[in-house]
């Protein structure tokens, strides 16, 4: 008779049941975008997702938010589906960042939101009832770097380090169809070697030794970084008579979805097609954890966060302020001494007509004693 086929208990059947449980209760996935304005950061996300999540800003009145000076956080919602998998979407805009001629703490408002997002978090875990979180940890951040052609810009570095310890950070080249292939090589050569110079951590996707093909791939996207991106809603013609989105010009047509002329693929690939899961759970894995472990070990249990005495969002306002005030209690002490100075100089002045009052009086006196001394010896005469 033939053996008997094992069937097996039914443990491979554990990642469809998995399968089933992620496919029925989706996901959600929150992403920030930093970067100065007119970089084409709305349209980049808007063509990455291939919906109008944001509509285009108007930058013709930005001098009008000069005076405010101030980086503001915009968070926008949306649900998108494909093949009934659904996701919930969380974009976080940045604007205002790099727009003024002082930027300075210009990145605060960014970097707190991010660690108000795992502190937010970390009070929700702590609580006895942890039902529904609310969870808006940012799973990974865009940096749009300006393509200038030169290297990175001390701001870009600043808040690059900041962010790098924080978030999953992945940088991107803006508006890379306005450099010529080998500036825009010579351009990424010079982030990268900035990168290195200045310990920036960056996003690298996990390579796995037993899988070649996704190791590969794994690699041919590190080596990409950072990626230059051509951003665009709009259909255009090409010469050969196809639709694409892309940009048109005189000399012909930018395709975004072309590896040609951009890494748009790239990037899309890295955020949703394949590593979309790695930025989620490095992000609890690692960033969460991080932040978590530094907060237990300087608060006690449900102890609230330590709030900062100054705020840097007014820092230029409360140096303005205690300066006027300085200036003021100068004004102040100056004429105070002025006063004093005229005060001893009224008291100096009393003083010396007063002794000369007092040696006119004691001249009158020794002068009353000689005339009562004179009368009395005319009268003992008599």
């Amino acid at each position: 008779m033939p053996a008997p086929t094992v069937a097996g208990i039914g443990i491979a059947n554990l990642p469809n049941q998995r399968h089933k449980l992620v496919a029925k209760r989706g996901a959600h996935f929150t992403i920030m975008v930093v970067g100065e304005s007119g970089l084409g950061k709305t349209t980049l996300i808007n063509t990455l997702f291939s919906t109008e999540l944001s509509s285009s800003k108007n930058y013709s009145r930005r001098h009008v938010k000069q005076l405010d000076k101030l980086t503001e956080v915009e968070i926008i919602k949306a649900e998108l589906e494909e093949k009934s998998f659904k996701v919930k979407l969380t974009v976080i805009d940045t604007p205002g960042f790099g727009d003024y001629v002082n930027n300075r703490d210009s990145w605060s408002p960014i970097i707190d939101f991010i660690d108000d997002q795992h502190e937010t978090y970390m009070r929700q875990e702590q609580q006895p009832q942890r039902g529904e979180k609310t969870d808006l940890r940012v799973h990974a951040c865009l940096y749009f770097i300006r393509a200038t052609g030169h290297t990175l810009k001390p701001l870009d570095i600043e808040i690059m380090k900041r962010l790098g310890t924080r978030v999953n950070l992945i940088p991107v080249i803006a508006k890379a169809d306005t450099l010529t292939p080998s500036d825009l090589a010579n351009f990424k050569e010079r982030i990268r070697a900035t990168i290195a110079t200045q310990n920036i951590r960056i996003y690298r996707p996990p390579i796995d030794p037993e899988d070649m093909q996704s190791a590969e791939h794994a690699r041919l996207l590190a080596d990409a970084m950072p990626f230059a991106i051509i951003g665009s809603t709009e259909d255009v013609q090409t010469a050969d008579g196809r639709t694409v989105k892309g940009r048109q010009y005189l000399w012909g047509v930018a395709e975004v979805e072309n590896e040609n002329h951009c890494d748009f693929r790239k990037l899309r690939s890295l955020v949703i097609r394949t590593h979309m899961l790695d930025l989620i759970s490095t992000t609890e894995e690692s960033h969460y954890e991080n932040y978590r472990q530094e907060q237990m070990e300087t608060r006690k249990f449900g102890e609230p966060k330590v709030k900062k005495l100054d705020n840097p969002k007014f820092r230029e306002e409360e140096e303005g302020l205690r300066r006027r005030f300085t200036e003021q209690i100068k004004a102040e002490d100056a004429r105070f001494r002025q006063w004093e100075r005229h005060l001893i100089a009224e008291r100096d002045r009393l003083n010396k007509d007063l002794e000369l009052a007092h040696s006119a009086v004691k001249q009158i006196e020794a002068e009353l004693d000689n005339l009562q001394a004179g009368y009395g010896r005319g009268s003992q005469r008599r």
